[in-house]
């Protein structure tokens, strides 16, 4: 099948890890955005302006689930640039993160991640 009408359709584990993710609550999301948002430095700069750009441009024009909240866009745009083996590694630790109802975890990855760049 190629009909795919997401971007994210066609990798299984990143189809489901943003499905729940669009059913966590408010500060999952929240958390999850944080930990999507420091994987930033492995997508190119010009990528990530872009993003940035865009993120302005549409901010609560879209039908999306997370069209309107600008952080979430931001992090789903910034995983959408990001390479498919970061895209599968993000889903993963998503899924088990809220397979485990434990968001802290992401946190700790976030300042891990952030501590990297």
């Amino acid at each position: 099948m190629t009909g795919y009408r997401r971007w994210y359709d066609n990798d299984p584990i990143l189809k489901e890890a943003l499905e729940l993710l669009s059913l966590q609550t408010d500060e999952d999301k929240g958390t999850a955005a944080n930990f999507i948002i420091s994987l930033q430095e492995q997508v190119a700069q010009d990528v990530i302006e872009r993003i940035y750009e865009l993120t302005k441009q549409f901010a609560n024009k879209g039908n999306r689930w997370y069209d309107s909240d600008p952080v979430m866009l931001k992090a789903v745009e910034l995983l959408r640039a990001a390479p498919p083996k970061t895209q599968r590694m993000a889903a993963l630790k998503l899924l088990k993160a809220m397979e485990s109802n434990n968001m802290d975890a992401l946190e700790e990855q976030s300042k891990e991640n952030g501590e990297q760049s």
